[in-house]
Parts: C-alpha cells; sequence; structure tokens
C-alpha cells in the first residue's frame, strides 16, 4: 500500500474513531441514565466540554475532508502517488495531532498548537495542488 492509500484510511479511520467516541457517549447517556437519545445538541454543549471538544473535533474533520482526501484520492485515480506519497504521512500526523489537542484542551497555548498543525495540513495540501496543477499543464 503506498503512504497515499495508507494516509487516506488514516483519515477515514480517524473519522470513525472521532465518530465512534461521540456515539459511546451518548449511547452510554442514553442507556444509563435514561436520557431520551433525541435530545442531544449537536454541537455536544450540553453534556460535557469534553463532549463538546469532541464534537468540534469531528466537525473540524468533515471541514477538512474534502481538502485532505482530495488531493490523496486524485494522486490514487491519476496513478500519480508520487505528489503525495512524500508528505502523505505527515498530513495524516498533523491532521490526528490537531484532533487531538482539540480534545485535550482549549487553552491558548494548546489553540496555538491546534493551528500549527492546520497550517501543516493546509500548506501540504497547497503545494499538492500546485504540484497536480503543474502536471496538467496549466
Amino acid at each position: 500500500m503506498s503512504n497515499t492509500a495508507l494516509a487516506l484510511n488514516g483519515l477515514i479511520a480517524w473519522y470513525l474513531v472521532l465518530l465512534g467516541m461521540i456515539w459511546l457517549i451518548r449511547a452510554g447517556l442514553t442507556t444509563f441514565t435514561k436520557r431520551p437519545a433525541n435530545s442531544y445538541s449537536p454541537d455536544g454543549a450540553d453534556v460535557s466540554p469534553f463532549s463538546q471538544r469532541l464534537c468540534r473535533a469531528h466537525a473540524n474533520m468533515y471541514e477538512g475532508f474534502p481538502y485532505l482526501a482530495g488531493p490523496l484520492l486524485l494522486a490514487l485515480a491519476t496513478g500519480n502517488t508520487s505528489v503525495t506519497d512524500g508528505l502523505a504521512c505527515i498530513l495524516l500526523g498533523a491532521r490526528v495531532l490537531q484532533s487531538t489537542v482539540h480534545l485535550i484542551s482549549t487553552s491558548n497555548i494548546a489553540v496555538q498548537a491546534r493551528f500549527a498543525f492546520f497550517v501543516v495540513q493546509w500548506g501540504i495540501a497547497a503545494y499538492w495542488v500546485v504540484q497536480f496543477a503543474k502536471l496538467g499543464g496549466y
């Protein structure tokens, strides 16, 4: 498996982990506290501060998925994984670290760290877009 495919699978797996954590918290509360399943706020703020951070980290995943997974999928679809293989695992690592820091804290230093991990992802994706444009001759 190429680094590109590995990173794409990793992004999907991380998305599932975050979603699974939301599911476990809400299913547990519904089961053990008899809270109605349709009573949860989408932002998680009605459960706990951690739940709110988890819901935001999950939302960050689906907000960023198109520009993160898109170039990986383009590389795989066009047979140009040489463009993405070198930085694919760094992209995945930065994504996981951004979410993890988000889950741990919203302190000033944590927000700055999250932003740094975001910038790494954005920079890699932008670099890839430019590289694909060069391959297309435009």
